[in-house]
């Protein structure tokens, strides 16, 4: 985040520099944006100081945290004078952010593989979240494997725990995309001819070329030359894209997406029982969290928790019960296979978990 900062201070500095409001404006935009949906979401933890114990993480996350805000203050401050001006205040207790210098960009660590490779895992992340929705699994559903075929697999393996937890997969396996034609994961790659690119020098023969481009009559050879219809081309004059081939499906189980910027991604959606199981169980965590909520409990009150819902609830409970109870600060936790065990009334709270599972819970502070 320190590294994006220092490129935002410089190109925000450009842009106002030229009087371009627009693009300092986007440029701050796109930064607040990975500040707070990227920098602070994926760190919360960090800011989290569990039975009071502040660590050293902790201390680096919120240090780290003041440092982009005060600068981001100083940087918008032209564009956002008055909430920039509140920020700032509450935050340094000085006088104005109007008063102060511009920031210096060069103080900021310069790294520009991890942002290429952090900007890939967003990427990443971006396009497999979106495979998800559009096959209707939860985001709390664990699944059991991705492989990501990337440029720069080096770099990106080094962040491939960041993919796993944000994508809530249990195995990252990181490709290099020049090793992606040894493998079968579904993909092709697709040839195209650009017709006006390569029509002044091929003639008639274009038409031969952008046949052999659609029926497969075409090859790259070792060199890198790409010969279509038996008409070698010259470079401009066509297209190889990987792409998803949608008849490669493996049954349904298999999901693939093409990434911008080269490579692609296959998740595997099969959820087996196990899968299934601790699905329920991060859902159950969810509920119990917006219980608490709705109870007016602080985040660090410790509690006593009491979970009622059908035999999968109950055996999803006995299996996860560690991940029940360290995320919900549950001291005391009990839970039953039988709903009614725990009447409805006031007190108890109801949900849905899973795949329509009912369940009802009771908890107090302890």
């Amino acid at each position: 985040i320190l590294a994006k900062l220092g490129d935002y201070v410089r190109a925000s500095g450009e842009a106002q520099d030229v009087y371009d409001i627009a693009r300092a404006c986007d440029l701050t935009r796109e930064f607040v944006e990975l500040l707070t949906n990227w920098y602070i979401r994926r760190n919360r933890d960090r800011f989290w100081a569990a039975d009071g114990q502040v660590t050293e993480s902790t201390t680096q996350a919120f240090d780290t945290l003041y440092t982009v805000l005060e600068t981001l203050c100083r940087v918008a401050a032209p564009i956002l004078p008055l909430v920039t001006e509140e920020i700032y205040r509450g935050l340094t207790g000085e006088r104005s952010v109007h008063l102060t210098d511009w920031p210096d960009a060069d103080v900021f660590p310069s790294d520009p593989v991890l942002v290429e490779a952090m900007d890939r895992v967003q990427t990443v992340c971006s396009s497999v979240s979106a495979l998800r929705k559009a096959q209707g699994i939860r985001v709390r559903q664990p699944l059991g494997a991705l492989t990501l075929v990337t440029p720069a697999a080096e770099a990106v393996k080094a962040l491939s725990s960041i993919v796993a937890d944000e994508l809530n997969v249990k195995e990252v396996t990181v490709v290099d995309v020049d090793q992606a034609a040894d493998t079968d994961f579904g993909i092709v790659q697709r040839l195209s001819v650009n017709a006006r690119a390569a029509g002044p020098r091929l003639g008639k023969d274009v038409q031969q070329a952008i046949k052999g481009s659609k029926t497969g009559d075409w090859s790259v050879d070792d060199d890198g030359t790409v010969t279509s219809g038996g008409i070698a081309l010259q470079e401009g004059e066509y297209s190889l894209d990987t792409v998803v081939d949608e008849e490669h499906s493996h049954g349904g189980t298999v999901l693939t997406s093409v990434l911008s910027g080269g490579g692609f991604v296959v998740l595997d959606a099969e959820i087996t029982p196990e899968l299934a199981r601790e699905g329920l169980a991060r859902d159950l965590v969810r509920a119990v969290q917006q219980a608490r909520k709705d109870s007016g409990l602080e985040v660090s009150d410790r509690i006593s928790l009491t979970v009622t819902g059908s035999e999968a609830v109950l055996d999803a409970t006995i299996v996860h019960r560690d991940l029940i109870v360290s995320e919900t600060l549950a001291s005391q936790f009990g839970a039953s296979g039988s709903l009614d065990d725990l009447p409805a009334g006031e007190g108890v709270a109801e949900a849905t978990v899973g795949d329509g599972e009912q369940v009802r819970i009771a908890l107090k502070k302890v």
